[in-house]
């Protein structure tokens, strides 16, 4: 299964970025740098990640979100991920991203906090 990306604006500073499929080096990837940049440049400064029905990630997935990260901090914004469980929640508990980067159960949980 190829990668599918969608996302919505919540409100002026936030958008639910939903990720579905595998992320993995290639065009996917490229994608999801091209958007991230794109929503940022519109003034975007909270970006909830929804990784639940990703089933595979590569380390250059992984590099995205640390770029995400990185990004993000540089202009005082946050990064909010939703994993769920399994091999992609496993990649960041064992990169130890886990503990940079804030997780939440669910996308309404992730959301709830950012006002």
């Amino acid at each position: 299964m190829s990668l599918t990306i969608e996302h919505e604006k919540l409100d002026q500073d936030t958008v639910v970025v939903t990720l579905r499929g595998r992320l993995l080096l290639g065009t996917g990837c490229a994608d999801l740098e091209t958007l991230i940049l794109r929503l940022v440049g519109r003034g975007a400064k909270i970006l909830v990640f929804d990784l639940t029905e990703v089933s595979h990630m590569d380390s250059t997935g992984m590099g995205r979100f640390i770029e995400a990260h990185r990004l993000l901090q540089s202009i005082g914004g946050q990064m909010r991920m939703v994993a769920g469980t399994g091999g992609v929640r496993d990649m960041f508990q064992v990169t130890r991203l886990d503990t940079i980067f804030t997780f939440y159960p669910s996308v309404e949980e992730a959301c709830a906090k950012v006002n």
